[in-house]
């Protein structure tokens, strides 16, 4: 399949933090640039994490390629695990996109869907990406686990001296009527 135009996709997990999808961005228009590709349309969910099937700018990016209301050759993503983190959410996706006639690249795992090569290394990158995330949801539990064996609490903390928030309060006195 011959690509001249693509979607971009990027999806950063946290808000508010030091995670900015524009890292990704420029590095997937410098790589469209160099091909000669055009980018017809940038899709980027913010703090959504890649375990949700649902998400809403990807949700929009597959609705365009299934009903064909964007005219584009290829999806191009900066890693794998920035499309998902879950093997059967991505061999779905990609699979939809394959029978719209739609390309997935994945720019850092120099990973093209048209060959059977693309495909195995597809697969075993998404096998990768799913044990990733289940290793760091281990490592929360245990460290959360650990705190709490210590005493420690998660969450905001709350000064004794000043007491609890005016939203705290507030939400106390509707539980009590």
């Amino acid at each position: 399949m011959e690509v001249n135009t693509v979607v971009l996709y990027a999806r950063v997990s946290k808000l508010n933090s030091h995670q900015d999808p524009e890292v990704q961005l420029s590095a997937l228009r410098q790589y469209c640039s160099a091909r000669g590709w055009t980018v017809v349309q940038e899709f980027v969910d913010h703090g959504v994490s890649g375990a949700k099937a649902k998400r809403p700018a990807l949700d929009k990016m597959m609705t365009a390629a299934r009903k064909g209301t964007l005219d584009f050759d290829a999806v191009l993503v900066w890693k794998i695990d920035r499309f998902g983190r879950s093997v059967q959410h991505l061999c779905n996706a990609v699979k939809e996109l394959d029978e719209a006639g739609v390309a997935f690249i994945s720019m850092t795992d120099n990973l093209d869907m048209s060959s059977p090569a693309g495909r195995f290394m597809f697969h075993m990158l998404s096998a990768v990406a799913e044990f990733e995330r289940a290793l760091m949801q281990e490592r929360i539990k245990s460290g959360l686990r650990h705190a709490k064996e210590k005493g420690h609490l998660p969450g905001p903390k709350i000064d004794p001296a000043k007491g609890p928030s005016r939203t705290t309060l507030w939400r106390r006195s509707k539980r009590q009527q």
